[in-house]
């Protein structure tokens, strides 16, 4: 189908429909070679610098003021219990261990690759130290006190230690589970391993061991983004990628053949393993740090978010669909997490819903890959009927426990921002009075303490240069489905964001947080650096065009940028959680 182009999230990720208390809608769309993309999961874009809205569409703030003049309206969130909720974040799968180790075969292309720690830790996976057992803790540190490049490491260059890291549920974002119920945890004897949120939004403090451009061991820092994590080679480790097919870039018949994406050829049901891992392994189709988290058939890959401060983050999405954070994380594990639930009733109809004739053929071509490769007894994740299926509570009719999504809901909610670069403060001084003064406070607040404002940007605002074809027409709320040609900036809105709620095609506000982290800069990773991304050279026409042709001035407002923290204007923190993340925060990962 054609849909969105880019998002974050292993995770966690993915964003989509209606509102509960809206009646599904028949969306008609066209069969012919234009179809609708679908987008579950949505990152939010890394914004930075000023946004000037368009008269009477978005709120505006006066020179001077420290955040617009009207930030929308937040919907109510309900949380549980954080410390349990610590637990779902790191370890729950629902039951998609099946999916991970007997539908798309990760154990089993791990072993077969035979897969070192140190080549999983060069595709960005990281290591929880504190899992490890005390034994295996001073070999590894005496190694990588010999070497500490870790290349002569007994440990980490051993493929049998992979399936031990894995057991010890050291590898982070890989739970493992006690599938044969003996007691003990063995991947080699019959358990499993399935998927979390943690594998993207989790990195640790590299106070063991820290790979440039890869992961690293040391102790967990929950809510960060993995910008190093190369989810496309990972998946392609698998033996059995090809039960990925719905996430995959495809070339449908209901679209006459062509495709969406990076690559100039998409996949289709008849494709080998070693085509698909072509093209999941190639980070010109599929970058490192981003993760291609739409169920919609195109090559939506987009920059992993963090995910922390959550109580900040609302509408979720990069295109603002998703009003409530529980139900962003319901839609992750019940929609992504295992991908054959959406060959339910309830899956299927949402596809169709959303992609007609397009949709249906994903779902008619993924049940005949699962077929060829062996997959029986799906789907896997445990989940409830929901008694309002379509509904933003349960997009595809599922829904998981939802005390647990709360619990989550409260974790993430209470994991603490990193705190601000160390800047020189006269520069960031004078770049803070430049964003109250050149615009940037008609969407964005100064204090990051703020939730972002609410509402949503129109896309001709964030983006002049759109100019969009449409590709099918819509029964309202929903817009039509369009998209620029030749630009991936609009893409992941083509056919789900906020006019699924009754708002407007354009942007949801990001979390201005972690910037110095960061290494590239839109959700379509088109921006090399906070000042490219302010530098007008870019043209007037091109995503986020507010700029300072200053470069002194260009310079400051970086330097204010990478300072920012959620600390408030006062420099107190908020304490919204029973959680705060603990341990030093390294320029790493």
């Amino acid at each position: 189908m054609y849909f969105g182009d880019k998002i974050p999230l292993f995770l966690l990720w993915l964003s989509a429909v209606l509102k509960g208390k809206r009646e599904i809608m028949k969306i008609s769309v066209n069969h012919g070679p234009w179809m609708a993309r679908i987008l579950f999961f949505g990152i939010a874009i890394a914004l930075a610098g000023c946004v000037v809205n368009d008269p009477g569409s978005a709120p505006n703030a006066p020179a001077g003021a420290d955040g617009p003049a009207d930030v929308g309206t937040l919907v109510p969130r309900q949380d549980g219990d954080a410390i349990a909720g610590q637990d779902v974040f790191r370890f729950e799968t629902f039951g998609n261990e099946d999916f991970w180790t007997d539908a798309v075969r990760m154990l089993t292309g791990v072993a077969e690759a035979q897969v070192t720690p140190l080549q999983a830790m060069q595709l960005g996976v990281s290591i929880d130290i504190d899992a490890l057992d005390a034994t295996t803790q001073q070999t590894l540190l005496a190694e990588l006190q010999a070497d500490p490049t870790g290349q002569s490491s007994a440990l980490l260059n051993d493929p049998a230690m992979m399936a031990t890291l894995v057991s010890a549920n050291s590898v982070i974002g890989m739970p493992a589970k006690d599938s044969n119920g003996d007691g003990v945890i063995d991947v080699t004897q019959g358990d499993k391993a399935g998927t979390s949120c943690a594998l993207c939004h989790t990195i640790t403090d590299g106070s063991t061991f820290n790979l440039p451009d890869g992961g690293s061991i040391g102790h967990r820092l929950d809510g960060l983004t993995n910008h190093n994590l190369n989810v496309g080679a990972l998946f392609a480790t698998a033996a059995n990628s090809r039960a990925l097919y719905p996430i995959l870039q495809l070339s449908l018949e209901a679209n006459g053949g062509k495709t969406l994406g990076r690559a100039p050829q998409g996949l289709t049901e008849n494709s080998t393993e070693a085509e698909v891992d072509a093209y999941l392994s190639n980070p010109e189709y599929y970058p490192v740090g981003m993760f291609d988290d739409t169920v919609d058939g195109n090559g939506n890959t987009m920059h992993i978010t963090p995910f922390f401060r959550q109580d900040l983050a609302a509408p979720f999405g990069s295109e603002g669909t998703i009003e409530r954070l529980d139900n962003f994380g319901n839609l992750v594990y019940t929609a992504l997490f295992d991908l054959t639930d959406l060959t339910t009733p309830g899956g299927r109809a949402f596809l169709h819903k959303l992609g007609g004739a397009a949709g249906d053929e994903i779902i008619d071509d993924y049940v005949k890959v699962l077929e060829d490769t062996g997959v029986t007894g799906y789907p896997f994740v445990q989940a409830d009927l929901h008694p309002k299926p379509g509904s933003e509570d349960a997009p595809i009719g599922l829904r998981v426990d939802n005390t647990k999504l709360l619990d989550m809901n409260a974790y993430v909610v209470s994991l603490q921002a990193p705190e601000g670069a160390q800047v020189d403060e006269m520069a960031a001084a004078n770049g803070r009075e430049l964003f109250r003064t050149e615009g940037c406070t008609a969407c964005h607040n100064v204090d990051q303490s703020e939730p972002v404002p609410a509402f949503i940007v129109p896309m001709k605002t964030i983006f002049p240069g759109d100019n969009p074809v449409v590709l099918a027409e819509r029964m309202p709320p929903l817009n039509p489905v369009m998209d620029t040609p030749g630009v991936f900036f609009d893409d992941k809105m083509a056919v789900l964001n906020a006019s699924l709620r009754g708002d407007i095609r354009g942007i949801a506000l990001p979390l201005l947080l972690d910037l110095a982290r960061k290494p590239v800069f839109l959700h379509d990773d088109t921006v090399p650096s906070l000042d490219n991304l302010l530098d007008p050279t870019r043209g007037s026409t091109a995503p986020h065009p507010f700029y300072l042709a200053d470069p002194t001035q260009r310079m400051e407002m970086v330097e204010f940028l990478r300072s920012l923290d959620a600390m408030g204007m006062t420099g107190t923190m908020p304490m919204t959680g029973t959680m705060p993340m603990t341990g030093t925060m390294p320029m790493t990962n």
